[in-house]
């Protein structure tokens, strides 16, 4: 950082990656019930894979804003995963910077294909995870997968079957019609909670807005 202003990684910056070991060291807060705090999430996603859910807990751990959104999957570097949180956290909630201690808590939870074991991508939205909650004035919480085996606190162990990272293609469909292609889901998809509210327009502003067509 540089007159207070980040200029990305240095070249001297390496070991953006936290590994299950280390993630225990850091002494993160463990979820009360991790199957239903990830079953909230899910219903509220419907997370295909490819697809990065962060959500902030209250001290009761209750979810009070969260966002899901898909990256670049070529993109495996922590920094740029930080980054990517920090966008999205300002957008659903204010910072907490100035608290003398952290109140409310952040977790990640990260829908993908493969083993349900940790890996070197993991470890780096675990580095970001960190990074962003502590950038956000926000406590760093636990990091989770799913994947075809279903759901896994990693660190802890913690682990069940449903949901699972092919789960969001048995949500809440009334009609055909209602279910993007896949392929759109994971390239575009965007969701926000609480909704973002929009601004009204005024009679005004129609009548500005007619004039200049």
């Amino acid at each position: 950082m540089i007159n207070g202003i980040d200029r990305g990684p240095s070249a001297s910056e390496n070991g953006r990656v936290i590994d299950p070991e280390r993630w225990t060291e850091l002494d993160v807060p463990l979820l009360r019930t991790p199957r239903e705090f990830v079953t909230e999430l899910h219903q509220r996603h419907l997370p295909a894979p490819g697809t990065t859910v962060v959500a902030v807990l209250d001290p009761d751990q209750h979810v009070v804003a969260s966002a899901s959104f898909a990256t670049r999957p070529h993109v495996t570097d922590g920094w740029h995963h930080r980054n990517a949180l920090l966008l999205h956290l300002r957008r659903i909630i204010p910072h907490d910077l100035r608290l003398t201690q952290p109140a409310r808590t952040a977790v990640l939870l990260r829908c993908r294909e493969g083993v349900p074991e940790w890996t070197d991508q993991d470890g780096a939205w675990m580095w970001a995870l960190r990074a962003a909650s502590e950038l956000h004035g926000l406590r760093c919480g636990s990091y989770l997968t799913l994947t075809p085996a279903g759901w896994h606190s990693i660190g802890d162990g913690r682990r069940g079957r449903n949901p699972h990272s092919g789960s969001w293609a048995l949500g809440p469909v009334h009609t055909v019609t209602e279910l993007p292609p896949r392929v759109n889901r994971e390239a575009s998809r965007e969701y926000v909670w609480p909704p973002v509210p929009v601004a009204p327009v005024t009679p005004i502003e129609v009548i500005r807005r007619a004039a200049a067509r």
